[in-house]
């Protein structure tokens, strides 16, 4: 029955579109598009033909929603990390009308449909197995991964978006923020290590160079503590790998709500012999942001907290290692 259901929006959709052109500030059918170039987008799934410049867009992951808030493009649909989550904390204002589409996990194909988006976004990582529905709705662009290739996906999304030259002002901007923020530190940089950690449900994960985060702080030319100077994603922590959690500095982030196991690796007495303990160089930092963001806009605003604690020596808002 929800096949059928599906089937029968995408048919209704297609009709809309032949019969109306383009709906609120898009550009839904090819009608609506004349004398608008046509340009072929490569990407993980193959090419792509997009037309103009893409207004009804729907994006199905945090990274995708952050290209396109930073882009100046307000998406018409976007997914929730989990259901009942919302959007990022971050990107609350610029998110105000958007339609929730489903979860990351989860997308809804009909509510995508309905809303005759001229453009998805996505990656192959997440979402390979519904490309080719996702393609009969709407042109769709996917990235191969998240996160670590947070810098080309963005590029990639610029150009699906038709909006690569403001995309290189935004990746300027970013680096001339680094470059700022190195040059604070000056010689405080060498030497100071930065360990990285988010409690994740029942699991606690250290997170390695190659992730998000990772490339920002490398970026910023801070190094990270032995145990974590490897090129992969993240490790789980134990009881035996607490001693692996210390630096000079932790940055600690909380996604959800369930932490009984961070709660019991800090209720070790190896946690109380950690030199980040010991002087309280312990910084929760926002989770939405540090770890869910990958995107543009996200790193900008790290850097930002990244002065805002290395260069001010102040904590965060809403920062209760502090306390």
């Amino acid at each position: 029955m929800r096949t059928l259901r599906y089937v029968l929006v995408v048919l209704l959709v297609g009709v809309g579109l032949a019969a109306c052109g383009s709906g609120d500030g898009g550009t839904g059918g090819k009608e609506s598009t004349a004398g608008q170039q046509a340009r072929t987008v490569r990407h993980a799934m193959g090419t792509t033909e997009i037309i103009g410049r893409p207004g009804r867009v729907v994006v199905l992951d945090t990274g995708e929603l952050d290209s396109a808030i930073a882009l100046g493009v307000k998406p018409v649909g976007a997914v929730e990390a989990v259901p009942g989550a919302g959007f990022p904390d971050y990107l609350a204002e610029q998110t105000r009308g958007v339609q929730i589409v489903g979860s990351i996990e989860q997308p809804n194909l009909e509510k995508i449909a309905a809303l005759q988006p001229d453009l998805i976004l996505s990656s192959k990582l997440r979402h390979e197995a519904i490309y080719d529905q996702l393609s009969q709705i709407a042109p769709t662009v996917f990235t191969e991964e998240v996160g670590v290739t947070w810098k080309a996906n963005f590029r990639l999304h610029a150009e699906a978006l038709g909006r690569s030259e403001q995309a290189q002002r935004l990746m300027k901007e970013y680096e001339q923020k680094v470059a700022a923020f190195r040059e604070a530190m000056g010689e405080r940089l060498d030497g100071t290590t930065v360990s990285v950690v988010r409690s994740v449900g029942s699991e606690v994960r250290i997170y390695m160079r190659a992730s998000f985060i990772g490339t920002i702080l490398e970026d910023a030319g801070l190094s990270r503590p032995k145990p974590q100077d490897k090129d992969v994603f993240s490790e789980t922590a134990t009881r035996e790998r607490i001693r692996d959690l210390d630096g000079q500095v932790m940055v600690l982030a909380k996604y959800g709500d369930d932490h009984q196991l961070l709660e019991q690796l800090m209720g070790s007495p190896l946690w109380s012999r950690l030199r980040v303990v010991r002087d309280d160089r312990v910084y929760e930092v926002s989770d939405d942001l540090w770890f869910l963001g990958i995107g543009n806009l996200a790193a900008r605003k790290v850097v930002e907290d990244l002065h805002t604690i290395f260069v001010e020596n102040q904590r965060l808002p809403g920062d209760a290692a502090g306390r």
